[in-house]
Parts: structure tokens; sequence; C-alpha cells
């Protein structure tokens, strides 16, 4: 994908998103996420900072002492504080925009919606689709050192192919899947695990299922 093709799955994806957090009962706005601690709702509320300027971030990063994990979870736990339907109107106002954290390249917003969104769909019982073109753009980028992931060192000695695209990467026993689940992996969660097979599987199980 080029760079506008990039930022026009953005789009698509916040659109959509927004569309679905319209419908979210107060109960699965307090439901927790596949992020550890974190509900719907502050994943919801993260997704709104993704054009932080650089003076807030600097603010931020000075409040969290440095610490980047920590930086990015404060931050979203005080946006969190927002009322619920904020959200998906703060969503949309992004459409178009080419704004994003100081920084990053125009592939982390893109894996942060795609992943993401998955982090509030799973726990919720419902279905997102993941473009394949999108996804491998994301996962591209990801492997092999992306901070804080890192998944090249982490699972080495397994060797990726998506099922449904032509997307590799590593050298190893081989894990196979659909690039959704792949990408999900790679960035900590073994939430599609299930969806994953071949000879690699029983080294990545024996590693707790996530790099």
């Amino acid at each position: 994908m080029d760079r506008d093709q990039v930022w026009q799955a953005i789009d698509d994806e916040r659109a959509s998103l927004a569309a679905l957090l319209d419908g979210l009962s107060d109960q699965e706005w307090e439901t927790p996420s596949l992020c550890a601690g974190w509900r719907v709702r502050d994943v919801a509320a993260h997704l709104t900072l993704s054009q932080m300027g650089l003076i807030p971030a600097v603010v931020a990063a000075v409040r969290a002492r440095g610490s980047f994990n920590r930086m990015v979870h404060d931050t979203a736990v005080r946006q969190a504080r927002l009322p619920v339907r904020e959200y998906a109107p703060r969503l949309r106002a992004m459409a178009g925009s080419r704004k994003k954290a100081p920084g990053v390249s125009h592939l982390e917003p893109l894996i942060d919606v795609l992943v993401h969104g998955q982090d509030i769909t799973i726990p919720l019982g419902r279905t997102r689709p993941v473009p394949a073109e999108a996804a491998m753009a994301a996962a591209d980028r990801v492997w092999p050192n992306l901070f804080p992931w890192r998944p090249g060192r982490k699972l080495s000695g397994l060797r990726f192919a998506a099922t449904d695209c032509s997307w590799t990467a590593g050298d190893g026993e081989l894990v196979e899947g659909p690039i959704a689940a792949i990408l999900l992996l790679l960035t900590g969660r073994n939430a599609a695990a299930s969806q994953l097979s071949g000879p690699g599987v029983v080294a990545l199980a024996a590693r707790g299922g996530t790099p």
C-alpha cells in the first residue's frame, strides 16, 4: 500500500469503528478489552488520542516520568473520563486528516485502529473483519523490531505465513493462519491463536502463546 492508500484505510477503519461504538450498551463499554487492565471504554478513548500534538505528548511523558507504557495508559485513563458518546464523533472528525502523534510513521495509526478494533470487538463476541492488505502493511511495520513488541526477537525460531494473502516473515518452524490472527500475535495478543496451525504452534504454546 502506498501512503495515500494507508491513510484511506485508516479513515475507513475509524469510520466503521465509530459506527460500532455508536451501538454499544453501557455494559459493553465497561467490558474488559484484550489490553490487560483496559476496558473497552479505555481503548476507545486511547484511539481518540491518535492526533495528540507535540506539547501535550511532552507533558504526558513528563507526567509519566519517561515511561512510554505508563504514558499511554495514563492518557487513555484520563481521556476515558469523557462521556462515551463523544468517542465516535471524535473518531469521525479525524477523517481526511493526516495528522499523527509525534515520532511515528503513517503506519502506526493503521496498526492502532486495526489491532485496537479487535481489542474491543473480540471480548464483546462481535466479528470485525480486518482487510488483508491493510493488515499486511501493519504487520510489515511491526516485524521485526517495532517498539514495544519487537516480535522478531521474542518470536525467534518461528516462520509466519499468512493463508489469506502473500505475507511471510521469520525463519524456523512454520506458524500459519489468517493475517489478522498473525498481526494480533505479533502485537502480543493470543486471542486468535486458535486460528493458527503448523509445527511451530507447539513451540509457540510453550512460550505462552504470545511474544
